[in-house]
């Protein structure tokens, strides 16, 4: 048939696949979280905010995948699957002291790190940024959830901060 595409099974259309099941079967799991009386939004809604985006950003990525078909792929930068371990190494880190260091300390350490480890700071001027993105990050993040949103976030075993 001319005009027909025919459709493969790529790497993005099997990363999609993946990004949707996986965000739909969360997206239910988080409506089974208990609702506390003390806040009028439940604890699922944002987690549900943020799956039902996932869920519909790998729709699009398998979308994509069929669309263009068995075409040659789109030339971009080589991956950088070092960076992609850094990360995971950082974040299974950052889990791993956020109970000992509490919220604030492990929170800051881990977007200052996450932003060195994806553009190194190379001049004072630059690590003042990263130090004050994560500042700002860290900051912003408590404000909203500890002091408007009423959640209670880790307290240090190591700091009680």
């Amino acid at each position: 048939m001319r005009g027909f595409v025919r459709p493969r099974l790529t790497g993005d259309a099997v990363a999609g696949l993946v990004a949707v099941s996986v965000s739909v079967w969360l997206f239910f799991v988080a409506g089974d979280l208990p609702q506390s009386a003390l806040v009028p939004i439940g604890p699922g809604f944002y987690p549900r905010l943020v799956l039902g985006a996932t869920a519909l950003a790998g729709a699009a990525l398998v979308l994509r995948a069929f669309l263009v078909g068995s075409g040659a792929p789109a030339a971009g930068p080589a991956p950088n699957y070092r960076l992609v371990l850094v990360a995971f190494v950082l974040f299974g880190l950052y889990v791993t002291l956020l109970p000992l260091l509490g919220f604030r300390i492990a929170t800051f350490l881990f977007v200052a790190a996450m932003q060195s480890a994806i553009d190194p700071p190379r001049t004072r001027r630059a690590l003042l940024v990263v130090t004050l993105v994560a500042l700002g990050t860290t900051a912003v993040t408590y404000l909203v959830f500890e002091r408007y949103l009423y959640v209670l976030l880790p307290r240090g075993t190591w700091t009680d901060f």
